[in-house]
């Protein structure tokens, strides 16, 4: 390949790529806090183009896959399942209970 060939498939690729970063700057991110009537408290974040929710609780940071639910949503994993409905915010973890959670 010869220089100018390089210097050509440079610049579209940094063309290209600046063009991508408004995009990815656009990429809607969702945190919520939420206190339980046990009295453990959460963060959940919902990033976009991830199904999956993020929990950080009890100091751990746990990731949670998108389950079937009849309505609403619910997620699990790492031992934790959140259920967001109609009714309200569920939790259920460390082998306590289901508890109600509300929004802070």
């Amino acid at each position: 390949m010869n220089r100018r060939k390089i210097i050509v498939i440079g610049a579209v690729l940094g063309v290209a790529a600046a063009g991508a970063s408004p995009a990815l700057a656009q990429t809607q991110t969702t945190f919520q806090n939420y206190r339980c009537a046990d009295g453990s408290q959460f963060i959940v974040g919902f990033f976009q183009y991830d199904k999956r929710a993020h929990l950080q609780i009890d100091g751990k940071a746990v990731t949670l896959g998108k389950r079937v639910a009849l309505s609403g949503s619910r997620y699990s994993g790492g031992g934790v399942t959140l259920t967001i409905g109609k009714a309200g915010t569920r939790l259920k973890h460390a082998k306590r209970p289901v508890t109600a959670c509300g929004i802070i």
